[in-house]
This record gives C-alpha cells, structure tokens and sequence, in this order.
C-alpha cells in the first residue's frame, strides 16, 4: 500500500466507542488495542467511551460527536453479530447519510481468509453524517486488528495513494454550501 512520503501527514481527530453489556474501562481489550493503535499511526483521540448495547444509547453518543466539529471519525467496537443485543448497526442506520459499502465488504472479505465463513456473522458498516466517518467493527481484537491494520490505518493516512478518506474531508458537506 503506497505512502507518499513527500506528502505532510493530516492528523484527524479519532473518537471510540466501545459497545458492549459487560466491559469497563479495564477489560476493554477491544478499545484498547484501538486505541494503541490510533496514537501509534499519530491521530487523536478526543474521546473513548463505552456504552450498553442499546441502539438508542448507541445514537445519542453517535450523534453527539457527529454534531462535535472536532470529531472528524467515530469507530465503534462491539455489537455488530446477529444476536438480540447486537444492535449498532441499527443505530447506525438511524444517523448515516451515506453509507461506505465497500468498508463493510472488504472487512468481511479480509475477515473470510482468517476465519473462514464465520465472517457473515459480521454485520461491520461504514459511513458519513454531518461530515464525520462512522465506522462499526466486530468486538474481538482479531476484528479490531484486521480493520484497523488492513483498511481504516491506509484510509486515515493523508498520504495513502491513490486516495484516502482523509482528502475528501474538506468535500463532505460541499452540498449544504
């Protein structure tokens, strides 16, 4: 994956969420290993929460940082399977204006060559509200590692050729001008 040095890196603003019933700060490994990696690949993060799997909850806090002009990209960890508790990307769905969804259909392919075809458990999404990037992924480090590592690190770095996410930021609510 080309990184065009000559480029000046853009760092952006990083808030986590951690969805998830029975986690706090200290046994959220998931938020965690986000986190390390968020600071080791240079960005910031404004803000690491966690929340209960409850779509509404889930919105409120979305929608919170969405609304918050330095948030530039919400991720959230946990609640994406199937089960009766799994419902972020329900909330998602309620705050999303465009969904990326090619983000959720690399993470699943990506995801196939680890662990076979468990990966259609994964209901990862990717998105855009109000000029922020959203993006859901499965709870479990291997998830978190594969999406940031293989796809969200590449997409958040300015310099990445042939484009990144990072360069369109400027242009995500060119239609409200």
């Amino acid at each position: 994956m080309p990184i065009n040095e000559a480029l000046t890196f853009l760092p952006i603003q990083i808030a986590v969420l951690t969805v998830s019933d029975t986690r706090d700060l200290a046994s959220d490994t998931s938020g965690a290993t986000l986190a390390a990696r968020i600071a080791a690949a240079g960005h910031g993060m404004i803000e690491r929460r966690i929340v209960k799997d409850d779509a509404t909850l889930i919105e409120a806090i979305l929608r919170e940082w969405i609304a918050n002009r330095e948030v530039d990209c919400v991720i959230t960890t946990g609640g994406t399977g199937i089960t009766g508790r799994d419902v972020t990307p329900e909330a998602f769905s309620r705050v999303l204006e465009k969904e990326i969804q090619g983000f959720g259909e690399l993470f699943r392919m990506l995801s196939y060559q680890k662990i076979g075809t468990s990966t259609i458990q994964s209901r990862a999404i990717g998105g855009v509200a109000g000029g922020t990037y959203l993006f859901a992924l499965p709870g479990s480090n291997g998830a978190v590692k594969d999406a940031w590592d293989d796809i969200l690190v590449h997409q958040l770095d300015s310099r990445f050729r042939p484009c990144n996410l990072v360069e369109l930021m400027p242009r995500l609510q060119e239609h409200l001008r």
